[in-house]
């Protein structure tokens, strides 16, 4: 079965870094558009930034120039390198392929 897997949360300082890993198996993962989304307490989970097959990105504008999507097809995992991060940034972050499956969240605490 399809399982995607997130690591790489935890509680960082204001101005940190974070790099969170989405291990997938079950999937042809090299054809599949990947994404990372994430829901805030009390808030709509929203996209924050996806990468196609061909590894065009798209990012939230509030994330840009501080967050970066990448994927390692041989690996079968997608990352998102965050950088400078703020409280705002304070999330479940999830992995998805294109919506079809999601793994069950990884913690992100951006807090002094």
């Amino acid at each position: 079965q399809v399982q995607l897997v997130e690591s790489g949360g935890g509680l960082v300082q204001p101005g940190g870094s974070l790099r969170l890993s989405c291990a997938a198996s079950g999937i042809i993962f090299s054809i599949n558009a990947m994404a990372w989304y994430r829901q805030a307490p009390g808030k709509q989970r929203e996209l924050v930034a996806s990468i196609t097959r061909d590894s065009t990105t798209y990012y939230k504008e509030s994330v840009k120039g501080r967050f970066t999507i990448s994927r390692d097809n041989a690996k079968k995992t997608v990352y998102l390198q965050m950088n400078s991060l703020k409280p705002e940034d304070t999330a479940v972050y999830y992995c998805t392929n294109a919506g079809l499956n999601w793994g069950q969240g990884t913690q992100v605490t951006v807090s002094s």
